[in-house]
């Protein structure tokens, strides 16, 4: 048991998000430790660093999470009883009602609407899943706290009977400490950290590296993230642009934005389907951070940061040629380039920074 003159112990937990993750981890933890005990279950977490940490294995299918990730969940909860349970993902729902009945008070955080995200998926989306889903979930909504990453999910969640929030998931100010880029002129490079997906307009983005080598061979793309689409080699142009993808993996931010330095713009595209046209993608921000100019795609919600912020371009993530035309002018401009990186991270600065996101969060913990 807890000591009642300690600070309220909190427990944030996830089966699905790596132990690196840089929202629960870097974000939501490191603010919530200046005010409460806290406590991280994420998986294949390593067990030192600045919170108590507890390893357990990464599944891909639910129902091995469920069969073994989850039983180690609830098997901590008993040991060390927290006050406050942080769940991000839907499938921990049914264990949050035993820990609210337990006597934790339970915190939701969406970070993706459902409801319009699961036709999108080609795994964990069978009719039982999705039928388990929507019944926790609505009930979730009478009993829980909510966390909301978008405020278009409000839209859906009109129902709540308890305190919620829309915390973004805005830049961190450590990246606004980083130097700003130096373009490599002889070998033109462009940045993307992310899941690299058809969703998120990779097949695009490969036609326009074929209309961009054309005319500069040496162009590049580093790549950092997990790769999501099944038949890779058989995207259009591929082959011929192969030698140009330079692909790195799932890496952390401090590992990944080191190569950010010597780009010429980040990519961050999202096509209009699923939920994405409400979303940010958080990787906008972090280039922005870094005063890397952007470009992302022509949606409403992503044209008013960028128009708004001089910070970069928005295009069609449909259109390859329109996507080259933008980053042959970044090739061919790069003296433009510094003034709309300085303008992304003035932008931070001012509003998208995770510091004021922060104050909304710690505020909903001490309703």
């Amino acid at each position: 048991m807890q000591d009642v003159t300690s600070p309220p112990r909190v427990l944030l937990v996830s089966t699905v998000h790596p132990a690196t993750d840089p929202r629960i981890v870097g974000k939501i933890a490191s603010s919530l430790k200046q005010h409460f005990e806290v406590q991280v279950l994420l998986p294949e977490q390593p067990v030192s660093g600045a919170f108590l940490k507890v390893r357990f294995p990464f599944f891909k299918r639910i129902w091995q999470r469920v069969l073994v990730a989850q039983p180690v969940i609830l098997l901590h909860f008993l040991r060390t009883r927290p006050q406050f349970v942080h769940i991000f993902v839907a499938e921990l729902l049914p264990l949050a009602f035993v820990f609210q009945w337990l006597g934790a008070e339970v915190i939701y955080e969406v970070q993706e609407n459902l409801y319009k995200k699961i036709p999108l998926k080609t795994y964990n989306r069978g009719w039982l899943w999705v039928r388990l889903f929507q019944f926790f979930d609505q009930r979730a909504r009478k009993r829980f706290k909510f966390v909301f990453t978008e405020d278009a999910y409000l839209s859906e969640y009109q129902n709540l009977t308890k305190a919620y929030a829309v915390v973004h998931n805005f830049a961190a100010s450590e990246w606004l400490l980083v130097p700003p880029p130096v373009p490599n002129l002889n070998q033109p490079t462009f940045f993307y950290a992310g899941v690299i997906s058809v969703e998120r307009a990779f097949d695009t983005l490969v036609k326009a590296i074929v209309v961009v080598k054309k005319k500069y061979p040496a162009v590049r793309v580093q790549l950092f993230g997990p790769v999501r689409i099944p038949n890779l080699t058989q995207l259009d142009g591929h082959q011929e642009v192969k030698e140009n993808l330079i692909f790195y993996g799932y890496r952390t931010q401090s590992e990944a934005f080191v190569y950010a330095r010597e780009a010429l713009a980040g990519i961050a595209l999202l096509k209009p389907v699923g939920d994405y046209v409400d979303s940010y993608p958080t990787k906008l921000f972090d280039y922005m951070a870094l005063a890397l100019p952007v470009i992302t795609s022509d949606l409403p919600l992503l044209t008013n940061v960028v128009n708004e912020s001089q910070c970069g371009f928005c295009v069609n993530p449909y259109d390859a040629d329109a996507l080259a035309e933008q980053l042959i002018w970044c090739i061919e401009n790069p003296q433009n380039l510094k003034k709309m990186g300085e303008n992304g991270r003035d932008a931070i600065k001012e509003k998208y920074n995770w510091a004021n996101e922060a104050k909304k969060l710690v505020e909903l913990y001490r309703k």
